[in-house]
C-alpha cells in the first residue's frame, strides 16, 4: 500500500512478475542464514564471499576458463569461503563469532580488490545472462529457482534430523555436545552451506548486472539478517521457522524497489533497513520475554 501511494507505477502486474529478478539473488544467502541465526551465531562476511566469488570467477573467465568451468570456481571459492569460516569457528571457541566473520569479511573483500582493483570485469557469453533475466513458460527463471531453493531448505530444516540438531545447538549447546551431538561438525556444514549459497548469489548477480566489481553486494548482510530478524528467526539462537524470512524477502525488496520508484536516495533505504532491523529484534525480545514471564508464572502455581 505504501509503495501505491509513493508511486503510481507500483501496482501493475508486470511489477510483480518481474521486480523480484532485482532483489532474489540476495534471497539465496537468507535460507543458510536462517540456520546460522537459530545456531544462535551470525555471519557477517556473506556479502564479501559474494564479492569474491564473483571476481574470481569473472577474472578466471577473462583468463581463457571456459564459462562452465568458471561458474564451478566461483561455487568452489565461495564455499571455501564459508568452510573458512566453519574451521576458524571451531578451532578458536575463545573467539566471538562476530570477530571472526568480520573478519574474513575484510579478507575477502580486500582480496576481490587486490585481484581486480578498481575495475570491472565482464564480457561473460550471452547465454549466462538467462540466469538472471531468463523465463521458462513466462515465470523468471530466477524465481524458479528461489521456490526450489525454498523447498530444500524447508525441509532440511524441518524435516531432518540434521535440522533439528541446529534447533537443539541453538537452545543449549552445551546439553547437546553432552548428548553426543557433535556440535563442531553442525557449524561447520551450517557455515559451508553459507558459503555456497553465496556463491550462488554471486552467479545470479553477475548475470544480471552483467560485470563484476569488488564492490559488489555492499551492503547485503545487513539485509540478509534483517529478512531473517524480520521473519522471526531469534538472534538469541534455537527458536524461528523459514516460511517468516522468505515472507520477509518480498517485503523488503518491493519496498526498498518502492522506495526506489520514488528517487529516494540509498542510505535513506539502508536507514529504514536499519530501522526494521532493530524493531525487528526488538519485537523478538518482547516475544521471547514474554514467553519466559508466562512459563516462570505457571511453573509458580
Amino acid at each position: 500500500m505504501a509503495n501505491t501511494w509513493i508511486s503510481p507505477y507500483f501496482l501493475t502486474w508486470s511489477t510483480f512478475l518481474t521486480t523480484p529478478v532485482t532483489f532474489l539473488d540476495k534471497s539465496f544467502i537468507v535460507f543458510p542464514m536462517i540456520f546460522v541465526i537459530i545456531l544462535g551465531k551470525i555471519d557477517i562476511s556473506v556479502a564479501s564471499t559474494v564479492a569474491l566469488s564473483a571476481v574470481v570467477m569473472s577474472v578466471s573467465y577473462n583468463a581463457g576458463v571456459p564459462m562452465p568451468l568458471a561458474m564451478v570456481i566461483c561455487l568452489f571459492v565461495g564455499t571455501l569461503g564459508g568452510t573458512i569460516n566453519g574451521f576458524l569457528m571451531i578451532k578458536f571457541k575463545e573467539l566471538s563469532f562476530v570477530i571472526v566473520t568480520l573478519s574474513t569479511m575484510i579478507i575477502y573483500r580486500g582480496i576481490a580488490y587486490i585481484i581486480l582493483g578498481d575495475q570491472a570485469s565482464g564480457g561473460f557469453p550471452e547465454w549466462y545472462s538467462f540466469l538472471g533475466w531468463g523465463s521458462v513458460l513466462g515465470i523468471p527463471f530466477i524465481v524458479i529457482m528461489f521456490i526450489v531453493a525454498a523447498i530444500a531448505f524447508g525441509l532440511l530444516l524441518h524435516r531432518t534430523t540434521f535440522g533439528r540438531m541446529v534447533y537443539g545447538i541453538g537452545f543449549n549447546a552445551d546439553t547437546c555436545k553432552y548428548s553426543g551431538i557433535n556440535v563442531d561438525r553442525v557449524i561447520m556444514i551450517t557455515f559451508t552451506l553459507a558459503g555456497f549459497m553465496a556463491a550462488v548469489t554471486a552467479l545470479f548477480l553477475t548475470s544480471r548486472m552483467g560485470s563484476t566489481r569488488p564492490n559488489v553486494a555492499q551492503g547485503y548482510e545487513l539485509e540478509v539478517i534483517t529478512m531473517v530478524a524480520l521473519g522471526g528467526v531469534s538472534t538469541s539462537g534455537g527458536i524461528g521457522r523459514i516460511g517468516g524470512p522468505i515472507l520477509a524477502v518480498f517485503i523488503i525488496g518491493f519496498l526498498s524497489y518502492g522506495m526506489g520508484l520514488a528517487n529516494l536516495r540509498a542510505p535513506i533505504v539502508l536507514v529504514v533497513i536499519g530501522s526494521l532491523l532493530i524493531l525487528s529484534v526488538l519485537a523478538m525480545r518482547i516475544r521471547i520475554g514474554g514467553k519466559k514471564k508466562v512459563n516462570s508464572q505457571t511453573a509458580l502455581l
